[in-house]
């Protein structure tokens, strides 16, 4: 069965709106945003590219800043298709090659199944694959994001992957997590991740004061949610 609409769309806040794929497995459905700015507006994340998401979310008109949290598969899906592109140097090699060994594509592909409805009616798992998106600027820890109305800090993040990046609003504690922490069970057991540095990353989030909590996965949280998340993953690894 073809699905169309093949994205859900829900405002969360004024300027904030989240965009996921009820239709893809839920492993790899990710929370997709795009966060509305005076002078350009950032989608961060962009699902599994088997549908575009400039569907929902234009790449063209008002200016876009795309901003890939970090390079697994159901983040980077749709990042080609926006022109302005930033993420962390630690994986600028895997976007302008989308490798499977920084991507992990092929577990998506696996994966049974993958979606529970057709994005396309030819569409089949067996022509899935990654399109390149270099990225054209590096976003590393205390840079700023500013939007002209509102601006962000970028902190990074490892330990779910090396290049995990977050996005906090400093002035009203937007804190746009990704992958770094969402209330789901966290993975560190996948090529890339590392348990040691993904604890230093728990550690630093357990005392972090951030206000609403705009995770990667699952659902929003507030600070304490957060705060607890990260030092029940601490206690899990005997720290």
């Amino acid at each position: 069965m073809l699905i169309k609409p093949w994205f859900e769309t829900t405002v969360l806040a004024p300027g904030i709106t989240r965009f996921t794929e009820p239709h893809v497995h839920g492993f790899f459905r990710a929370n997709l945003y795009r966060i509305e700015g005076r002078d350009f507006d950032i989608q961060l994340d962009f699902g599994v590219g088997v549908r575009s998401l400039t569907e929902v979310s234009p790449a063209m008109g008002h200016p876009v800043l795309a901003i890939a949290s970090h390079a697994h598969v159901d983040h980077v899906g749709s990042f080609h298709e926006y022109e302005r592109r930033a993420g962390h140097r630690i994986e600028a090699h895997t976007f302008a090659e989308m490798d499977d060994a920084g991507t992990l594509a092929s577990a998506f592909v696996e994966i049974e199944p993958p979606v529970t409805a057709l994005p396309a009616l030819d569409w089949t798992i067996a022509n899935y694959a990654l399109t390149p998106a270099p990225l054209t600027e590096f976003l590393d820890e205390g840079d700023a994001v500013d939007l002209g109305n509102r601006k962000f800090t970028v902190l990074h993040l490892p330990g779910h992957s090396p290049g995990s990046i977050a996005l906090l609003d400093e002035r009203n504690g937007d804190f746009f997590s990704a992958d770094a922490i969402y209330d789901e069970g966290l993975v560190d057991d996948i090529p890339g991740a590392d348990v040691e540095t993904y604890l230093r990353t728990m550690r630093r989030l357990a005392s972090l004061d951030v206000g609403t909590v705009y995770a990667g996965h699952g659902v929003v949280m507030d600070c304490a949610q957060m705060q607890r998340v990260a030092r029940d993953y601490i206690a899990s690894k005997g720290g």
